[in-house]
């Protein structure tokens, strides 16, 4: 049976495993979305609507999810996984001004959220097709932003 292990003639589904890769970012931003008026800004997001930005030490923890293959004992080789973060979060976000040096914010508010979603699209290009599961943001001690692709 594809996909399965045999144990004494019984097919076995294969194991499944997460695994999960920290790494830390410095960046500044400001709160702010084109669609919105400057007073509606400051309405929204208060004193992260600061002209001048303000910066955050966020803390990505990305996990890839899928079967641990029988010879390697991997669900993906580890230093694959670092590179990618490297090319992914390191060079275009590390000490960066999000809203000025990241293209993708141009138009689009840098909210946490739409960082876990850039980090997502940009990581499933990457990696493998389909392992990717999670990409989980701290961007301070209290907020947390859990993004899974949907």
């Amino acid at each position: 049976m594809p996909g399965s292990a045999m144990n004494n003639g019984i097919a076995k589904p294969e194991p499944i495993g997460y695994i999960t890769r920290v790494q830390c970012f410095s960046a500044c931003h400001r709160l702010h979305s084109v669609h919105l008026s400057d007073e509606d800004n400051i309405k929204v997001y208060g004193k992260c609507n600061n002209p001048h930005g303000h910066g955050h030490n966020y803390k990505v923890e990305i996990t890839v999810r899928g079967k641990i293959d029988h010879i390697t004992g991997m669900v993906m080789n580890l230093t694959d996984l670092k590179r990618c973060i490297e090319e992914v979060i390191m060079i275009p976000l590390d000490h960066k001004n999000l809203d000025k040096d990241v293209p993708y914010f141009a138009n689009i508010a840098s909210t946490t959220e739409n960082l876990a979603v850039y980090i997502w699209n940009n990581m499933a290009k990457a990696i493998a097709p389909n392992i990717l599961y999670e990409i989980k943001i701290h961007e301070t001690d209290k907020n947390t932003v859990v993004y899974r692709g949907e």
